[in-house]
């Protein structure tokens, strides 16, 4: 399964900041049997790398993993030797997502404003972040959709809710990052997978809704 296979499946992204290596396929496993088919763990989580190993030896053909939080060129390529496919970051660093794009990787940078999504996008990101998309608002999501290429991906990350959702859709995201709303630390893979059931079905409901 490539990344834009699992995207294009269910557009939402699990960022699993805080996991640890021993919950790691236990609380991925409850994630993809809820629908979910992406999966990020950011670099500042205890032992990240381990994490993304296991996980993607574990769903390999099922789902896509990759690392958030990553700022740096050598932290790329320790996402890729770890088996991660996805290199997500908070911030533009056009360094950051050329090395991803020569490492093979999918490029998730982060954005706020027009200058930084022009920049990502002439440095070769395959999908833009805006965060915190809470600060932003939809209006600000709405006003950068405007003058972005036709087809650029963008999806929302903090602060969205499965209430939220249809709002932000219509506001032009193309897909969400979820964080403490789908895990925090402590929870059980049951727990995750009901978190993330909510999003599925919030995400499922704006594809069947009318015009």
């Amino acid at each position: 399964m490539t990344v834009d296979d699992a995207l294009k499946t269910l557009p939402l992204v699990a960022i699993l900041r805080g996991l640890v290596p021993e919950e790691a396929v236990e609380v991925a496993e409850a994630l993809v049997a809820a629908g979910f088919r992406c999966l990020e763990v950011p670099l500042n989580s205890p032992r990240p790398l381990e994490s993304i190993r296991l996980m993607r030896d574990a769903l390999d053909g099922r789902a896509v993993v990759g690392a958030g939080t990553v700022l740096s060129i050598p932290a790329a390529k320790a996402v890729a030797d770890a088996g991660g496919q996805i290199v997500i970051s908070p911030n533009t660093n056009v360094q950051v997502i050329a090395a991803a794009k020569d490492l093979g990787l999918f490029s998730m940078p982060g954005f706020f404003t027009p200058s930084e999504a022009f920049a990502a996008l002439d440095a070769g990101a395959d999908v833009l972040k805006l965060f915190p998309a809470e600060v932003a608002g939809q209006a600000g999501l709405k006003a950068v959709r405007a003058v972005l290429p036709t087809g650029t991906r963008v999806y929302a990350v903090g602060g969205v809710s499965p209430e939220t959702v249809p709002a932000w859709r219509a506001a032009g995201a193309d897909g969400f990052g979820i964080g403490s709303a789908v895990f925090k630390p402590g929870w059980t893979p049951d727990k995750v997978g009901a978190a993330a059931a909510e999003f599925v079905a919030a995400w499922t409901s704006t594809e069947t809704a009318p015009a």
